[in-house]
């Protein structure tokens, strides 16, 4: 009977943390019985339960007496299940069934009551801290999460199965060979949908080319069946291939909340996520008790589309303020602290009334003044400020649904995007689009030509534009700058993005 230590770990939002599972067991004490201490959960504190039986069934025994069980640093808040396997072995090394030292591994597992070893979450981002912190550890993770653990390279990573096979392993009477990294391939297949498929609305589209290349902000407003969802949901199909970078902080971010698919783990496609306007705070922004991501993070380099956003609840739509301005969002709770990216794309649709039929010719509209300008009046101007294109969605012309004409397919619209994303790159020197311009990069990248300057300046006036509204205006008329592949912005590109800032009065 003695003293034993193993390394574990454990994830704070994104953020990893070593463990130290310390076991002593004094055998003067007559309970016969596991104490957890060190600020666990409740899935924590039951993992002696699941220990004790994972342990027996394995064909090992307790040691007798008291067994403590710390898990050190004992002022962090340690979550989730991914303990049990350290617990177990470093039990299992007190009482002697372990030949040799435990101190160089890293060990994280679920224990199943056979002695199984189940999936945990948050695998790579514990993975990436592990190997910028100390690379020579010998990591163990369950089996199931062996492609996840793949992506990281330069560790020593060991997939078990169950109990007893890590113990012959640690034993050396049984022999396994580290997990091979593998190759990232982003190579994604073909959409199932197209914007082929979307009859007419060529100012719609051409709104959504430019949306996709600068990663701008856009709210799109049309009667029921214009076709704004439809648009949205096709949008992702002319977004650029995330870079690796890219891929791995969104996939971090669905590993640590268990969104993975074990056999296919990196996310390759930019994310599209689409809540019901019946969502929570929570939900969307993040949060709960465990401080857990919400829409927006898991949009991150990608797409959180707001379908109906007049019927969002007003709070919710104002906690996306500071997440669109920043790029990251800081949910506090009384026992823990987590930041997650949130540099998402955010495209909106809704009715222009309650009715949804407020300027079609054919009067059908039955809303009153009143109904119309308190239904549009539930998005607030600081969400429109941060709004980068408004756009019309009218309803679809008879012509144009029996139209034979083939529309442009998202192949095509994709690489004039591509290409400005080049434009981009080369300009800032870094993974930078648009629409995240500071003040600075503004001054030196908006050059505009006297003709433009003129035209900006009467515009500006004319349209009351805040200093938010004057820097989106200047962020979209760079992008249609870049997909005419012109250096300066003139006049034609400053008359197009105030018409998407002319809608806004149109709107109201």
């Amino acid at each position: 009977m003695k003293y034993s230590q193993v390394k574990s770990g454990t994830i704070n939002g994104l953020n990893a943390f070593f463990i130290d599972v310390e076991v002593d067991v004094d055998p003067k004490t007559v309970i016969h019985d596991i104490d957890i201490v060190g600020l666990g959960d409740t899935a924590v504190k039951e993992s002696k339960k699941r220990v004790k039986s994972a342990i027996k069934n394995s064909g090992y025994s307790l040691p007798f007496g008291r067994i403590i069980v710390n898990l050190a640093p004992g002022d962090l808040k340690k979550e989730g299940s991914s303990l049990d396997l350290a617990i177990a072995i470093a039990i299992l090394s007190s009482s002697g069934v372990l030949k040799y030292r435990t101190e160089d591994w890293l060990i994280v597992g679920e224990l199943g009551l056979d002695g199984s070893v189940r999936s945990v979450k948050g695998i790579l981002p514990l993975l990436l801290y592990i190997k910028e912190q100390n690379s020579e550890l010998k990591v163990v993770i369950p089996a199931v999460n062996k492609k996840e653990a793949s992506i990281v390279d330069g560790l020593k990573v060991y997939p078990v199965e169950n109990l007893r096979q890590l113990v012959a392993f640690m034993n050396r009477d049984l022999e396994l060979k580290p997990l091979e990294s593998a190759k990232i391939d982003l190579t994604v297949e073909e959409f199932d949908v197209d914007f082929s498929e979307v009859k007419g609305q060529k100012q719609a589209k051409r709104a959504l080319e430019i949306s996709a290349a600068g990663m701008h902000n856009v709210l799109m407003k049309g009667p029921p069946g214009s076709g704004k969802s439809m648009l949205a949901k096709r949008l992702p199909t002319i977004l650029p291939q995330m870079t690796v970078e890219e891929a791995i902080e969104v996939t971090k971010i669905y590993s640590a909340v268990g969104l993975l698919n074990p056999d296919d783990p990196l996310i390759k496609q930019r994310p599209f996520r689409n809540p019901h306007h019946t969502a929570s705070t929570a939900s969307i922004i993040g949060g709960g008790n465990n401080a857990r991501p919400g829409e927006i993070s898991l949009a991150h380099n990608g797409v959180l589309f707001l379908d109906e956003i007049p019927e969002f609840r007003r709070d919710v739509l104002e906690a996306l303020r500071q997440p669109l301005e920043d790029g990251q969002v800081t949910i506090a709770r009384s026992k823990t602290v987590a930041t997650y990216p949130a540099r998402f794309m955010l495209v909106a649709a809704q009715n222009p009334c309650p009715c949804g039929y407020y300027g079609d010719p054919s009067g059908k509209c039955t809303c009153s003044f009143n109904d119309i300008r308190k239904y549009n009046k539930k998005i607030s101007g600081p969400i429109l400020d941060r709004i980068d294109i408004m756009i019309e969605v009218p309803k679809l012309e008879y012509e144009d649904y029996v139209s034979k004409v083939q529309e442009e397919s998202s192949r095509k619209i994709r690489e004039r995007v591509i290409k400005v994303r080049e434009i981009q790159l080369y300009r800032f020197k870094e993974n930078l689009w648009n629409s995240r311009m500071s003040g600075e990069q503004i001054k030196k990248h908006c050059q505009l030509t006297p003709e433009a300057e003129k035209l900006f300046k009467v515009g500006v006036k004319r349209l009351d534009l805040s200093g938010r509204a004057i820097e989106k205006t200047l962020k979209v008329a760079r992008t249609i700058a870049d997909l005419d592949e012109s250096d300066s912005i003139n006049s034609s590109h400053i008359a197009e993005a105030f018409q998407y800032r002319f809608r806004e009065v149109e709107f109201f």
